[in-house]
């Protein structure tokens, strides 16, 4: 299904954020280095919408999402995973009869087919993942720099016009991101249990463990400093994507348990060879990445 307006230009185009939290935010401060016509925000705090329009980066802001929706050509979603489709689904009645929704979710499982399952022909959800963050949150936190250089996942399924997905490329690589990649949902799921999830349970675990003490601040250098960065989390927020891709992460983990015990295993029978062996694969695969 090919809809009307895909232009690249930005300064003809409409956009509406949903959540202006610390990825919302940025989606707007990007969009007035780009120029965009307008930029609706939605938020169900009031003091952040003031906040928004103070910035500037804001034209119009709604606590609650209404008939002006349908100003928007593009609508980004950057709020919770499970709000997502239930946000979509209340306001098909709001959008623009060809608008191109699309969202931010570290998290897809189902959420995408039961979101195109309400969409009317004309309207497409083109799900997505821009792999940027910080440690903090909240608007203030907020900068259109966080795209720079970073990769862009996009989660196309059937019904998708190629013109739509193009544009989501295109999209992505003028907010600053340096690629894109197309995934299934399945891939993406299992590929951020390894790359995201993994690491910050492993950070928090750290963090965690009894070997913790009051001392333990005098012996941090670059290697605990780096391992345990996003150990500082929004509990309520990698709670509900922990839980949400709970089968992927525990199987994550339990590769993870693998590499350890051959370390133990290594370790107690003071095999330096063994260790050896693992740090060359570990090294080379480190190379590979950057």
């Amino acid at each position: 299904m090919e809809s009307g307006f895909r232009s690249t230009n930005w300064q003809e185009l409409s956009f509406a954020i949903v959540g202006l939290g610390l990825i919302g935010g940025s989606y707007a401060k990007a969009l007035c280095v780009l120029g965009a016509k307008q930029i609706i925000g939605v938020e169900r705090s009031e003091a952040t919408l003031v906040q928004a329009k103070e910035l500037g980066i804001i034209d119009l802001g709604m606590t609650a999402a209404d008939e002006r929706l349908a100003q928007a050509d593009v609508v980004i979603c950057a709020i919770y995973p499970e709000a997502i489709a239930n946000f979509i689904k209340s306001n098909v009645a709001n959008f623009k009869k060809d608008v191109l929704i699309t969202d931010v979710a570290g998290i897809k499982n189902n959420m995408i087919a039961e979101v195109q399952a309400v969409l009317p022909p004309g309207m497409e959800f083109i799900s997505g993942h821009p792999m940027a963050g910080r440690q903090s949150s909240g608007l203030g936190m907020a900068d259109a720099a966080i795209f720079h250089n970073a990769n862009y996942i996009i989660v196309p399924e059937k019904g998708n016009s190629e013109a739509a997905i193009v544009w989501l490329e295109t999209f992505a690589k003028a907010l600053g991101c340096k690629s894109t990649v197309r995934v299934t949902p399945e891939e993406h799921d299992r590929t951020i249990a390894f790359t995201s999830n993994l690491p910050h349970v492993t950070a928090v675990a750290l963090m965690d463990s009894a070997s913790y003490s009051e001392k333990t601040k005098y012996f941090v250098a670059g290697s605990f400093r780096d391992g345990t960065r996003v150990a500082d989390i929004n509990p309520e927020l990698w709670c509900a994507l922990f839980l949400a891709n709970k089968d992927k992460v525990a199987d994550e983990i339990d590769k993870y348990m693998e590499q350890l015990e051959l370390w133990r295993r290594a370790l107690r029978a003071g095999d330096g060879e063994t260790m050896k062996e693992l740090m060359r694969t570990s090294a080379a695969r480190r190379k590979e990445l950057y």
